[in-house]
């Protein structure tokens, strides 16, 4: 057990008033009886529905406690609504970090690079951050002073309360961040928003980026200092890390580069006393609560507790095939692997030398012929990733006994990537740091990864392709790719081409509309305010 709110989403407590489909309409309704009167009637009932909030990156609309609402609009629970998977696949399937076996629907149109706005995945992802910012909005209504004051909650318990509307606020802010670096754009909605009122109004990318900034910015005093809460909850920590990494990529966002900025942000958080996990395989095993310490934020996952296949369950089973023991798991799904562009920015991809070369297993490895990849849908077909397993590095038992549900935690926002900020910001020509302590940073994450400094780099050597090719290393299968070849200005053209890139076996340039998904076609259909990005 990780977290005190996985108790009480786990306990069954949560129940979630005001939701109808997003997936289907846009002006959402109730479609139960559970009124806010009776949710918040207690301290309980709003541990609970903040349990809930929290659990929304972890579980999907209707699966997991009773009496969590619909949000699913026909689409399939494991795939299509579950928060975790639908980043995954928006995230690493465009990119050279991912391929998929499957012929599911559209699901090769992701590393295909061409993509509809009638795709029903992507109808998922746009619903699942509106249904969370939903919940949160809903929160922050019935948390006010008069509404406390009227339920009789008074002293600690609403100062308690009060404090978790700056949690909530901060994860509004990263549902938003979602929406704008994968669709430039979002349905717009906020606690001043009645359920079912108007049709939510649009807001362009750049208007977006300035409201998280200032949310972000507005909360920081409010949240518990860095490094002080409950481990899945947030605080400061997280919200300086979502500061540094939306000022990294400010120049694709509103056009205007804020590496300053992002230098600045990297640094509260590197000062805040985080340190690197001990062993960068342990961080993604079934225990990794206990590198906590590297962790501004991770989405707590329990096989028990949080069950859904599309959480960090679907890293460990997609990855593999029969050999779902070495995975610790009862059995593989036979589906994603990477390609051999990944492999190949490892020196050594046996993870003999550079640990985070995880590519083998009993039955696969990394030979010439084994990282080829002749036919997506044939998983015996290109490298094997083994990042994510759900074995304790304790050599303890899993929490669910039949192995079918993963207990590893879902790093959100790791120390390494601050230390990767702050040198690709230096490198960039920001200012307030300096290249001596980047290397020092980059060096750093490569001694944990080699286990000595043997793998060191000189300050010559510290370019910005060498970052963009130490962030593959460091932090693939993160969800962080896609973003990073957006901002280097080569995830669509022909100036960086990987195995399959654009449905073409060597890799092909595509059209650049593919930097940012189109608003799915239900949504601007159920609301003429939303506009449909240029291209699609």
């Amino acid at each position: 057990m990780k977290n005190i709110l996985v108790k009480y989403l786990a306990a069954g407590l949560v129940t979630v008033m005001i939701t109808g489909s997003c997936a289907k309409k846009l002006d959402l309704y109730p479609v139960n009886d559970l009124t806010p009167e009776k949710a918040y009637a207690t301290v309980a009932g709003y541990k609970s529905v903040l349990a809930k909030i929290y659990g929304t990156l972890a579980i999907t609309g209707n699966s997991g406690p009773a009496g969590n609402p619909d949000i699913s609009g026909g689409l399939d629970e494991g795939s299509q609504v579950a928060f975790i998977r639908m980043f995954f696949n928006c995230q690493e399937l465009p990119t050279d970090e991912a391929v998929v076996a499957w012929n599911d629907q559209t699901i090769k149109d992701f590393h295909n690079l061409k993509w509809t706005s009638a795709d029903p995945f992507l109808k998922g992802i746009y619903a699942r951050p509106i249904y969370n910012i939903t919940l949160i909005n809903e929160y922050m209504r019935e948390s006010t002073d008069d509404k406390l004051a009227e339920r009789g909650i008074t002293g600690a318990d609403a100062t308690e309360i009060k404090k978790s509307v700056a949690e909530v606020r901060f994860l509004r802010a990263f549902n938003y961040w979602v929406m704008m670096d994968l669709f430039g754009k979002s349905t717009f909605i906020t606690e001043a928003d009645l359920i079912g009122t108007t049709l939510p109004k649009e807001i362009k990318r750049g208007d977006l980026f300035l409201y998280i900034e200032k949310e972000l910015k507005a909360i920081e005093s409010e949240l518990a200092t860095a490094k002080s809460s409950e481990y899945g909850r947030v605080d400061q920590g997280a919200a300086w890390a979502l500061l540094a990494r939306m000022y990294l990529n400010a120049g694709v966002y509103t056009g205007t580069d804020r590496y300053t900025d992002a230098i600045t942000y990297a640094k509260k958080v590197i000062g805040a006393g985080y340190s690197l996990y001990s062993g960068y395989g342990r961080v993604f095993m079934a225990d990794n609560d206990k590198a906590k310490d590297e962790f501004m934020f991770a989405v707590n996952c329990d096989g028990l507790r949080t069950q859904a296949y599309g959480n960090t369950t679907f890293f460990v089973h997609a990855a593999c095939g029969d050999e779902g023991a070495e995975y610790g798991v009862g059995g593989g799904w036979y589906g994603y692997r990477a390609t051999s562009a990944l492999v190949n920015l490892f020196s050594d991809p046996t993870g003999a030398t550079d640990k985070r070369a995880m590519f083998t297993t009993s039955k696969y490895g990394t030979s010439p012929a084994q990282l080829t990849i002749t036919d997506i849908s044939n998983f015996d077909q290109g490298p094997h990733v083994k990042k994510y397993v759900n074995i304790r590095s304790d050599g303890g038992p899993v929490s669910d006994s039949k192995k079918e549900f993963a207990d590893v935690d879902f790093p959100v926002f790791r120390l390494s990537e601050m230390y990767l900020i702050y040198a690709e910001a230096v490198l960039r020509n920001g200012t307030g740091g300096d290249l001596t302590t980047a290397l020092g940073y980059i060096n750093q994450i490569r001694t944990r990864a080699y286990g000595n400094a043997s793998g060191n780099i000189s300050a010559g050597q510290l370019t910005l392709q060498f970052v963009l090719d130490e962030r593959a290393r460091e932090l693939y299968w993160e969800g962080h790719r896609r973003t990073d070849l957006i901002r280097y200005g080569v995830l669509t053209n022909n100036a960086y081409l990987w195995p399959w890139k654009g449905g073409v076996s060597s890799g092909t340039g595509v059209d650049s509309k593919y930097n940012l998904f189109p608003i799915p076609s239900s949504n601007l259909v159920a609301n003429p305010n939303l506009t449909q990005n240029t291209g699609y």
